[in-house]
C-alpha cells in the first residue's frame, strides 16, 4: 500500500490526492497582534507563546504579501530546484483575523490570487471571527480553497485558564459551527502535554475534535521556550514534560480514535532550537518522525492515503 511515507492519513497524502502534486506551505506574516497581547484580554499572550506569536518560522515581514510569497518561494526553490509544485499561503503569526475587514480583504485577496497559490490558510482564535470576517473567507473560498486553523488546545477549562487561552469552550464551538456552515475547511490545534492534564484528558480533547468532526487536526507537543511565561515557570518550579516513548504512544492512540477522514496536519511541531528548554528530544525532528513510523508499525496501527 502507498502510505506516501507515513502510516496515517497525513497532510502530504491529502494534498497529493487533491492537487495531484507536491504542495508546500509558505508561512506569511500579516502584521497582526492578538487580543491576548494588546490589552484587550491580556498583555502576556498565552503562557507558552513566544515573542514570534507561533510564527517563528514565518517569512520576514515585508511591504506586501506578494513580496513575502516571492521571497519564500525563492528560498524553497533554492532547495527544491525546478519542480512542478504549488503553495499554501499560510498566515501563521499571532491572530490572523484580528484586523479591520478592509485590511484582511487586502491581505487575503493578494495571497489567494497569486497564480501559484492553491490554498489560503488562516490561523486565528475563535473569538476573533465576527460574521463579516467569516463572510469574507467564504467569498474567497469560492475562488480557491480557504482553510481556517483554530487554536483550541484543550477542552478542559482549568487547563485553558492555566495557559491563559482567554475564551471558554462554547466560544470555540460557536465559531466552528459558523465556519462549517459557511462551507470552510476547519483545522483544529490541540496541545498535548499541558501541565496537570492526564493522558485521558488529552485523549478526551482529541475525541471531541473528532466528534465535531473537524476536517483536520494539528497535534502539537507542548514546547517550553525561553522568553515565555511557561519557560520562566519551568525554570523556577520544574514540572514533568513528556518523554519521547510516552509521546509516541499518546499520538498513536489519539490518531486511532479520530475518524479516518480527518487529515493529520501535524504530529509534533517544531520549537525553535535556539529557544527550546524542554523537552530537548523534540529538537531532533528526524528522530521523532522515524520513531513514530517505527512505533506505528510495531503496534499495527495503520491509517493512511490508500484505504
Amino acid at each position: 500500500m502507498d502510505w506516501n511515507g507515513k502510516p496515517y492519513h497525513s497532510l502530504d497524502c491529502y494534498l497529493r490526492e487533491t492537487f495531484g502534486k507536491k504542495v508546500y506551505k509558505l508561512a506569511l506574516d500579516g502584521g497582526m497582534t492578538c487580543p491576548n497581547r494588546d490589552g484587550t484580554l491580556g498583555t502576556g499572550g498565552c503562557i507558552f507563546c513566544s515573542e514570534g506569536g507561533s510564527g517563528d518560522f514565518a517569512a520576514p515581514r515585508l511591504d506586501t504579501v506578494s513580496r513575502q510569497i516571492e521571497e519564500a518561494r525563492k528560498r524553497l526553490d533554492a532547495k527544491l530546484g525546478n519542480r512542478d509544485v504549488s503553495y499554501i499561503a499560510y498566515f501563521q503569526s499571532y491572530t490572523n483575523t484580528y484586523a479591520p475587514l478592509p485590511r484582511l480583504e487586502q491581505l487575503f485577496s493578494q495571497a489567494i490570487r497569486h497564480p501559484e497559490v492553491s490554498v489560503l490558510s488562516v490561523a486565528t482564535r475563535p473569538d476573533c471571527l465576527p460574521p463579516e470576517t467569516v463572510e469574507l473567507l467564504a467569498r474567497l473560498n469560492r475562488e480557491k480553497p480557504v482553510w481556517v486553523e483554530l487554536g483550541l488546545q484543550t477542552i478542559h477549562e482549568a487547563s485553558a485558564r492555566f495557559i491563559r487561552r482567554g475564551y471558554e469552550y462554547p466560544v470555540f464551538l460557536d465559531a466552528f459551527r459558523r465556519l462549517k456552515e459557511a462551507g470552510l475547511t476547519v483545522i483544529v490545534h490541540v496541545i498535548l502535554g499541558i501541565p496537570g492534564e492526564t493522558r485521558e484528558m488529552m485523549l478526551e480533547t482529541v475525541r471531541a475534535v473528532g466528534d465535531l468532526p473537524a476536517d483536520g487536526i494539528k497535534l502539537q507537543l507542548l514546547h517550553v521556550l525561553e522568553g515565555t511565561d511557561l519557560g520562566r515557570l519551568y525554570r523556577s518550579h520544574p514540572f514533568p514534560v513528556m518523554e519521547l516513548e510516552e509521546y509516541l504512544d499518546l499520538v498513536i492512540d489519539a490518531i486511532s480514535i479520530l475518524p479516518p477522514e480527518v487529515v493529520i496536519h501535524r504530529i509534533s511541531g517544531d520549537g525553535p532550537k535556539r529557544l527550546l528548554i524542554a523537552p530537548l528530544w523534540s529538537a531532533n525532528k528526524r528522530l521523532v518522525l522515524n520513531s513514530m513510523t517505527r512505533r506505528f508499525k510495531e503496534r499495527g496501527a495503520f491509517q493512511g492515503c490508500a484505504r
